[in-house]
């Protein structure tokens, strides 16, 4: 790649490619406060909260392949040839899901799920059940929007993903305020705006990604692999491997946190600091598209932005955690009392640590994608949890009274060494050349290794 195409990439349009991923994120936030606003309008709102709230962790861990396809269409996809090819591993994805919903929505197994592994009240499960029963389709327009999302972001089109957002919130808030006007009788209220919501969203892009499909994606791009569907479920199945063993570290570090000094303290510390800590780092959740989509262009601008990003997810958790903002947002934003504030604080203090860690293991991934060797990310998991795991129980066997910030250690240590993990790879990938390096490798080699491996794998 000559030093013309290099000049091509500046600040400005990574910035512009980023913001509105970065926005569409946080944004996503909002979203659940509508629904858990709307919910808190009833006349029991506790029991109604908590007959969407169970439902809700459960789709989040059946939706996770949907969000998958995001990732993979935005690295796989650069022809119609290789869209078909990815609309195909779509099709099984999406199925596999529905007939999971369906098996969780109308056999014995459901309420086994609610009542076995989540401990759910016995005149909790049917009203579950009928929440469960609608949010299932959520993953499904979930992956639509998703796979589309794929096609916008090579396309460099990212600010549709904004207003995708926005507009579903919009369509999220009138359906809000019709069920506040009429009456919020269950929680089938939330899973019926949050439905509504990805209806709208998956529309929007699908709208904008079939028009990008027609007009701007050629039938065939020269020397671009990708053409059946098992060479996109190569790439796809360990990133599939790797967010299923994530799925065991949140319900490990509440179970953990079950054992230490005061429980109910603990339990809540964690929540509200991990929930501050998402709000945060969400934003900077698609450092990989950026890797993905010019790092072959130009890399040492691209390592340079993302130095720039990294340094403020932890600047704006420092501000929370040790100036007199922290304490004035959690009572006045989040509402806490007073010793609730300070041992979400302490427990804040300890996510920092993660905040460093996070943009690096984000744009390690994006190389990791980039060059095919998605495998890795099921070692690098893997090693979250382990780390995570051993962190919890010493913790608990030595300083029970850290409380909170033993969930926060655990979760940033693990994040630490799945990162550790990634980037060793990628390190001593760099000396034999057969991916990408870390630091500013030459752009050509990275272009060619990402075609050879990505036809292998």
């Amino acid at each position: 790649m000559n030093e013309s195409e290099h000049q091509r990439v500046t600040f400005s349009q990574l910035l512009a490619f980023f913001l509105p991923l970065g926005i569409s994120a946080s944004l996503v936030t909002i979203s659940h406060v509508i629904i858990n606003s709307t919910l808190a309008r009833s006349a029991n709102p506790e029991i109604i909260i908590a007959s969407y709230a169970l439902p809700m962790s459960i789709l989040g861990i059946t939706e996770k392949p949907a969000v998958l396809l995001r990732q993979t269409c935005s690295t796989l996809v650069r022809d119609r040839i290789s869209f078909r090819a990815m609309s195909v591993v779509s099709l099984y994805v999406l199925g596999t899901i529905l007939a999971l919903g369906a098996i969780l929505s109308y056999t014995p197994a459901g309420p086994w799920v609610f009542a076995r592994l989540f401990g759910a009240d016995p005149t909790l499960i049917e009203p579950m059940m009928d929440v469960f029963r609608i949010l299932m389709f959520v993953s499904i327009f979930s992956g639509l929007r998703c796979l589309f999302h794929g096609v916008i972001i090579f396309n460099m089109r990212t600010k549709w993903l904004t207003i995708g957002m926005l507009i579903r919130l919009i369509g999220m808030y009138l359906v809000s305020l019709y069920f506040i006007r009429t009456g919020v009788t269950s929680g089938k209220v939330g899973a019926i705006i949050f439905l509504v919501g990805m209806v709208i969203e998956a529309a929007v892009s699908i709208w904008e990604g079939r028009s990008l499909l027609k007009r701007h994606i050629p039938e065939k791009k020269p020397d671009h692999p990708i053409e059946k569907p098992s060479q996109i479920f190569r790439f796809f199945k360990p990133l599939l491997y790797s967010s299923v063993i994530a799925v065991v570290s949140v319900p490990a570090i509440n179970a953990f946190l079950g054992k230490t000094s005061d429980i109910q303290l603990a339990i809540a510390a964690f929540a509200i600091a991990a929930s501050v800590t998402n709000l945060v780092t969400s934003f900077f959740s698609y450092t990989h598209q950026i890797v993905l989509n010019f790092y072959r262009k130009d890399a040492r601008k691209v390592l340079r932005f993302a130095l720039m990003l990294s340094l403020i997810p932890t600047l704006l958790l420092s501000l929370l955690s040790y100036t007199d903002i922290g304490p004035w947002f959690m009572e006045q934003v989040m509402g806490v009392n007073e010793r609730l504030m300070h041992a979400s604080l302490s427990t804040l203090r300890v996510f920092t640590l993660l905040t460093l860690v996070f943009p690096w293991l984000d744009y390690g991934n994006g190389l990791l994608m980039l060059s095919g060797q998605t495998k890795t990310m099921v070692w690098s998991q893997a090693a979250n949890v382990c780390i995570t795991l051993l962190t919890l129980v010493v913790c608990v066997f030595m300083t029970p009274g850290w409380n909170g910030m033993i969930g926060a250690l655990a979760q940033s240590l693990g994040l630490a060494a799945e990162a550790a993990v990634v980037w060793q790879v990628l390190r001593a990938a760099a000396r034999d050349r057969t991916v990408p390096g870390s630091i500013g490798p030459n752009t050509r080699t990275a272009d060619k290794i990402n075609t050879e491996s990505s036809g292998r794998s």
